[in-house]
């Protein structure tokens, strides 16, 4: 059973600080607790609604044997997000999203499948028929394709959700996740939209220490949900 941090741990991880009052989304009215010193103040009991939510939802989804795409590409974020997804075998994209990941998957398709044939090559002597310049450049290709594809390299399909880390830098994800109906597992700051997502949790999304919080609570659902499978497959 996942442990839902208390609110005490919840302000410590400064999850409550939202933006600027003036940069408020109408629609976060409903999470804003109260206002300090001109910056909205995130209600953490709506906080603690929307991770059980959350985690109950990547629960099902992961004992059904669904894959959950993390997504974070701001500065802050892209290491925690690609550390939590690799600690839960989950796919990833921390660069620059490609526009049509999800509305044109199988051109993401093709691309992953180049960076697999490429380092296939590397890795089995097959590029020791190639020159030196050659090979530097294959090995720039790799460098830019791990890039962009390299954390869905596994995802050989769509995923059964996405989880966002903040849904104002990555609305090309959340725009085509919407399109293609993947829900949506994020963070919701004061001055998004939060009904963009189909599992809002209302939370700081600039943070470390938010970001880190939230983040890994959501991994290791992943990793329960799994653990559990196998138990259930083990019987």
């Amino acid at each position: 059973m996942i442990k839902i941090p208390s609110l005490e741990d919840l302000l410590k991880s400064g999850v409550h600080f939202g933006h600027q009052t003036s940069k408020r989304y109408p629609k976060a009215a409903s999470y804003i607790h109260t206002e300090r010193n001109g910056v909205h103040i995130i209600d953490l009991q709506k906080t603690v609604v929307g991770l059980e939510k959350a985690i109950d939802f990547v629960d099902k989804i992961v004992k059904a044997g669904g894959v959950i795409l993390f997504v974070g590409s701001k500065k802050q974020a892209r290491k925690i997000v690609k550390e939590a997804a690799q600690k839960c075998g989950m796919p990833y994209i921390v660069g620059r999203w490609l526009g049509g990941t999800f509305t044109n998957f199988n051109n993401i398709n093709k691309l992953t499948k180049k960076l697999e044939n490429l380092e296939k090559g590397r890795d089995d002597g097959t590029w020791e028929v190639y020159t030196k310049k050659e090979k530097l450049t294959f090995t720039k290709e790799i460098n830019k394709l791990n890039e962009t594809v390299g954390g869905i390299k596994q995802m050989k399909k769509l995923p059964q959700a996405i989880f966002v880390v903040d849904i104002k830098k990555e609305s090309t994800a959340v725009s085509e996740a919407n399109k293609v109906g993947i829900p949506v597992v994020a963070l919701v700051d004061t001055n998004v939209n939060p009904d963009l997502v189909a599992y809002p949790i209302p939370s700081n999304d600039d943070a470390i220490k938010a970001i880190d919080t939230i983040t890994n609570l959501i991994a290791e659902a992943v990793t329960e949900a799994k653990n559990a499978t196998v138990k259930e497959v083990k019987k």
